[in-house]
């Protein structure tokens, strides 16, 4: 990236929470950083505010250094659910490319999990034990049973550990879109994983189209809704998003972090 144009997003970045904050009132408690929400309590002197507990899904990936570099700068971890999605790099999230930026999250203490492997959807029950998983479009789909939907929820994290053995992996998982069925839920609970889907106000709103949901409107309703213990979703880079949602991630993080809140990683039971 060019001098001046990162100079630039950092200035827009910086405009649109200046503008939002403003308009959001005095903040009570004075910012903490982000501390350590596990060890003190959700209302320790450290989190007066609570906890809150960010997710991030694969997707287009086009933001993911930016994202993990204001992750880093504000102290946060964050859950990371993995699926081997296409990339704006014309590979797939969890190709041997993809190496050293998993490795460097898990070695800044992100936790990972499930996020399927071909990122397809559930749509139907077919009976006892089998699920329908339709890809995106319904260009394909199948029947999955027992054995099935276990490999297509075990084969990212499988590859995950083959290139990061150190990754730390939560026995969770999240249906593509947070769409599922009883069938499935049963059947993966079968497999050992309990599904993690998000809270009422945890969807900060990145899949949304720009033109009817930019920046600045999806940051005025995460500060003025989120409350202790949201799960938040978001993802390393939306392919169909022209405002990259990662313009307004540090003045979002930061906000709440000087409201009195913490970040932490999901337990392994979930949320």
């Amino acid at each position: 990236m060019a001098p001046h144009d990162a100079a630039r997003r950092g200035a827009t970045r910086r405009r649109i929470g200046a503008a939002v904050l403003a308009g959001a009132g005095a903040w009570l408690v004075p910012g903490p950083g982000a501390g350590p929400a596990a060890a003190h309590g959700a209302h320790s002197p450290y989190c007066p505010a609570g906890t809150l507990y960010l997710t991030i899904d694969t997707g287009w990936s086009r933001e993911a250094e930016r994202i993990a570099d204001i992750l880093r700068r504000r102290g946060v971890r964050a859950t990371l659910f993995v699926a081997d999605e296409p990339t704006w790099r014309g590979d797939s999230t969890l190709s041997d490319s993809w190496r050293d930026f998993w490795r460097a999250r898990a070695a800044e203490g992100h936790v990972f999990a499930s996020h399927t492997w071909r990122h397809w959807y559930f749509r139907a029950d077919a009976g006892p034990g089998r699920v329908r998983y339709v890809a995106r479009g319904g260009a394909a789909a199948v029947l999955l049973d027992q054995a099935g939907l276990c490999e297509e929820l075990e084969r990212p994290i499988r590859r995950l550990r083959e290139m990061v053995p150190e990754a730390r992996v939560l026995p969770l998982w999240r249906a593509p879109g947070g769409i599922t069925t009883p069938g499935a839920l049963a059947m993966a609970r079968a497999c050992g994983l309990t599904h993690q889907g998000w809270t009422a106000h945890g969807f900060l709103g990145d899949e949304l189209p720009s033109d009817r949901h930019p920046n600045a409107a999806l940051l005025r309703r995460a500060l003025r809704d989120v409350r202790d213990g949201e799960v938040l979703v978001m993802h390393w880079g939306v392919r169909s998003r022209r405002e990259p949602f990662a313009e307004v991630l540090e003045p979002l993080i930061e906000a709440l972090q000087a409201r009195g809140f913490c970040f932490d990683t999901l337990p392994p039971q979930g949320r």
